[in-house]
């Protein structure tokens, strides 16, 4: 019987600011379900990046480290995002792939300071905060989602990227106590709903989709980020799909890695001229017997689809 391969998709939730510490603390079952059916690893923001959004956010979609990409602030000013472009702008330019991105911080999308970081995505989604509070960036983060939930179960994304940036917001303006606490499970909520509308697909059976969950940075207790303590430079990436075992990683999960996931799930062969400093998340064997047993006993692609 001749099976019919089915269509991959990658969908990658960008969750700013989360501490990868306080993560047992806030119950977040829509994150743990990703991380149950594959894996849940910190990520060490590299040693020569700033512990900010602009360099990070930048590391994570273009997979090279901010030597190349030239994004060294909030300010995305003298990068070379030109020579090294984000996956969804690269993908639609050189494959007419269908990619999607919403988010409501200026600089990811807009011609404002420095930016945008996705300069050419198939279709895109801005939203404007209507204030620079924690309030008025749930609000933009509830629409973000109501959006992307809507272009997930009605369009074809193949590959998509959506920000959330609350909880970051939060920790600068009240810290990381209850309410950090609250705005991290008002987002696992929102990655729920995400998770849900891609479930719903009225194709999702003939669909192989790989879903990604990366944090950018962490903070200080009273809020704030940009320095070198372990607090504000452990990140983390969870990760589900049908490539990806219900198991812990065998190696070091970067930053840089996450696109050239992204190329990998979708069956994309690298271009040695684009001189990624990622690889793909570095895995056990599907065919091994001991990922075999655990996934069989975590369910492997139940959140991912």
């Amino acid at each position: 019987m001749t099976t019919t391969p089915r269509t991959p998709h990658v969908l990658v939730v960008g969750i700013d600011g989360v501490r990868h510490d306080l993560l047992s603390e806030a119950v977040m079952p829509r994150l743990a379900e990703v991380a149950a059916a594959g894996f849940l690893a910190p990520v060490e923001v590299d040693a020569d990046t700033p512990t900010m959004s602009g360099p990070c956010w930048a590391t994570v979609v273009t997979g090279v480290t901010a030597a190349k990409h030239g994004v060294w602030g909030n300010h995305l000013g003298g990068n070379r995002l030109d020579v090294f472009p984000d996956f969804a702008t690269r993908l639609a330019r050189l494959d007419g792939r269908r990619t999607f991105v919403a988010a409501g911080w200026e600089p990811l999308l807009l011609a404002m300071a420095g930016g945008p970081l996705f300069r050419a995505p198939g279709r895109l989604s801005y939203i404007a905060p209507a204030a620079d509070t924690p309030e008025a960036w749930e609000e933009v983060d509830e629409e973000v989602t109501r959006e992307a939930v809507h272009v997930l179960a009605t369009a074809d994304p193949e590959a998509s990227f959506v920000y959330l940036g609350a909880v970051d917001e939060t920790a600068h303006f009240l810290g990381c106590g209850a309410e950090y606490r609250a705005a991290m499970r008002a987002a696992d909520d929102r990655l729920g709903r995400l998770l849900d509308a891609v479930r719903g697909r009225a194709d999702h059976a003939q669909e192989a989709w790989t879903v990604i969950v990366v944090t950018d940075h962490g903070h200080v207790d009273a809020g704030g980020h940009g320095g070198d303590s372990p607090e504000e430079r452990t990140a983390w990436v969870a990760c589900a799909g049908p490539d990806i075992p219900a198991a812990p990683p065998v190696g070091v999960i970067r930053h840089v890695d996450v696109a050239a996931q992204v190329y990998a799930s979708l069956g994309r062969p690298v271009d040695p001229h684009w001189t990624l400093d990622g690889r793909p998340f570095p895995i056990r064997r599907q065919d091994d017997p001991e990922v075999r047993a655990e996934a069989a006993v975590a369910g492997l692609g139940t959140a991912a689809g």
